[in-house]
């Protein structure tokens, strides 16, 4: 299987200045195992949209895959109770 290129959006660094350390780490290795299995157990595709979330702890990470160009984009993370607000 072909490995993914992981792009962020400029937003989610921002979004990630705002999370505790410690949880930022587990949350950026998760990230990065998407560039060997986009769709890993447990993730879900979001209603009425081309995307996708997994969840680290209490936090969710919400990203688009394109087959096509071997690319998975991080759109938004955050606590899982904010994070659809403003999709």
């Amino acid at each position: 299987m072909a490995e993914y290129r992981i792009f962020l959006r400029h937003s989610v660094t921002k979004d990630l200045d705002c999370i505790p350390k410690k949880d930022v780490k587990r949350i950026i290795n998760r990230i990065k195992s998407l560039a060997y299995n986009p769709r890993p157990p447990g993730y879900e595709k979001l209603a009425g949209q081309e995307r996708y979330r997994i969840r680290q702890g209490r936090y969710s990470i919400v990203y688009s895959i394109q087959d096509q160009e071997l690319t998975v984009w991080v759109v938004k993370v955050g606590h899982r109770r904010d994070v659809y607000q403003k999709l």
